[in-house]
């Protein structure tokens, strides 16, 4: 390892350290050293609040003139709620930069980098690049498509069941595997689940770990079947948005707006756009997307291409039965050669489940 993927691996430390909070903005770490020392250390803690950058120069002081910092991601070139961080690393008197990736927002897109050149500051870039890259893929797509990355959550028996043909689901998986569960739910800005879910299970849909933030929780409900005594719809946990047809009952609508639930009434006659919910989450910047719905509803939002990621948490356990729900209904593909490759796949051990992650590959 060189200093350079040293340093870097420092700053990408701690700016995923700060996952869950930034958004829509990107996690960003910083580093700066000067004689072999680090003199400076940042990260971006919350949207419009400083950058990384300027937490490491304001730690560093006068030792940051002529010293080298490191950067997870461009330095920014605009005003926006805070200042460009690219002018202020030249005011600083900083004689090296080097950066992970360049910066995909159009407002940026190396401006950042043409600052500190213009003003004859050495640039290196593409250290540590793919992980910095991994690192942002929620943002690397907001900040271009203006729509949420999605996740596709689930968690089945290893035959792909999530229950019993009589329904019984809990627990299929570990207490350690839920608990990550819920690490991940705090890191999304909002969960989405059918109706048949919260009928079912009546879940709150919240992030019960120290310190978590609880995601908007969003509902698919063509005709607003969802009780008042629901749970999201009562404990002031977090907010809940729900998405209903043109064929919904106008007096629940009210019943809930009184209640503060947002309800968005979609364009469809009698059911819910999938790629509708994802545009308008995507306009009220919700930048990520937990989806831990039951097999329908993952497979629409997969037939629709909409699931960026997929994360499953296998228990080492066989349910059988033809009629035990599975994480994956829907009508189903007819041709094998048609099935969606997942790719760049991981597999890690929690508790005595396997956690499995993919990225869904679409044919058209």
């Amino acid at each position: 390892m060189s200093n350079h993927e040293f340093y870097m691996g420092l700053a990408l430390q701690n700016a995923k350290a700060m996952k869950g909070q930034t958004d829509p903005n990107p996690l960003v770490g910083s580093v700066i050293v000067n004689d072999n020392r680090i003199v400076g250390v940042g990260a971006h803690l919350k949207a419009g609040e400083p950058h990384a950058e300027i937490h490491a120069l304001r730690m560093a002081g006068d030792k940051a003139k002529g010293g080298t910092i490191y950067v997870t991601l461009e330095p920014c070139s605009h005003h926006g709620r805070t200042g460009p961080c690219a002018e202020a690393i030249v005011q600083a008197g900083i004689k090296k930069v080097i950066i992970a990736t360049l910066d995909p927002n159009p407002i940026v897109a190396g401006n950042g980098v043409k600052i500190l050149i213009d003003a004859g500051i050495e640039v290196v870039t593409g250290i540590l690049e793919q992980e910095s890259i991994k690192m942002n893929e929620v943002f690397n797509k907001f900040i271009v498509e203006k729509k949420p990355f999605v996740t596709l959550k689930a968690g089945t028996s290893l035959d792909g069941k999530v229950a019993t043909h009589t329904f019984s689901s809990k627990w299929i998986t570990s207490e350690e595997a839920r608990l990550d569960v819920h690490q991940l739910r705090s890191e999304n800005m909002a969960i989405l689940v059918g109706i048949n879910t919260v009928l079912e299970d009546n879940p709150s849909l919240t992030a019960r770990i120290p310190n978590g933030r609880n995601p908007v929780r969003v509902v698919m409900d063509s005709t607003l079947k969802i009780p008042l005594d629901a749970n999201v719809v009562n404990d002031n946990e977090a907010e809940t948005w729900i998405f209903t047809s043109k064929q919904h009952d106008e007096k629940k609508k009210l019943q809930l707006e009184e209640r503060d639930i947002r309800v968005f009434v979609t364009s469809r006659e009698n059911t819910v756009n999938p790629t509708e919910v994802v545009e308008t989450l995507g306009e009220h910047l919700v930048s990520s997307l937990f989806i831990e719905g039951g097999g329908n509803i993952h497979a629409s939002f997969l037939e629709h291409q909409l699931v960026d990621k997929v994360v499953l948490y296998f228990a080492p356990k066989l349910v059988g039965g033809k009629n035990a729900p599975s994480f994956l209904e829907g009508t189903g593909i007819t041709h094998m050669q048609d099935a969606v490759e997942l790719i760049d796949t991981d597999i890690q051990k929690i508790g005595k489940d396997f956690k499995f992650t993919g990225y869904p590959v679409y044919k058209n």
